[in-house]
């Protein structure tokens, strides 16, 4: 069987890995077993990131909606659970969009929830 001689594999991998490492500081761009280590750690904070990102917007929109609910005399909890009796179906998303670009449609919303809540 031929001998396999890992030159040119070996410097590719060597290269892409010290390409990832860039920008990392001190040995853990330079070095490839510090790069090498140093990446594997960054690549995997990345993709814990991504997944914690969603919670992170998730509790800005509560925050924001809350903030603009009881400005106009409600809580959040209370301006939810209006929400979901008048069945009105929108996404913390959007209602938090629209309690910093249209406040306006927020205070229709808010009454509305009111209005479910007295009834």
């Amino acid at each position: 069987m031929a001998r396999v001689k890992r030159g040119v594999t070996k410097r590719r991998r060597h290269k892409q890995i010290l390409k990832l490492a860039k920008g990392h500081y001190s040995v853990r761009h330079r070095h490839y077993k510090r790069a090498h280590e140093s990446v594997i750690h960054a690549l995997a904070y990345t993709y814990a990131h991504r997944r914690e990102r969603k919670g992170d917007f998730r509790r800005l929109w509560v925050l924001r909606v809350s903030a603009a609910a009881s400005s106009r005399g409600i809580s959040y909890s209370k301006f939810i659970h209006g929400l979901k009796l008048a069945g009105v179906e929108i996404n913390r998303k959007v209602l938090a969009d629209m309690a910093v670009r249209d406040p306006s449609t927020f205070s229709q919303i808010v009454g509305r929830a009111q209005e479910a809540l007295a009834a």
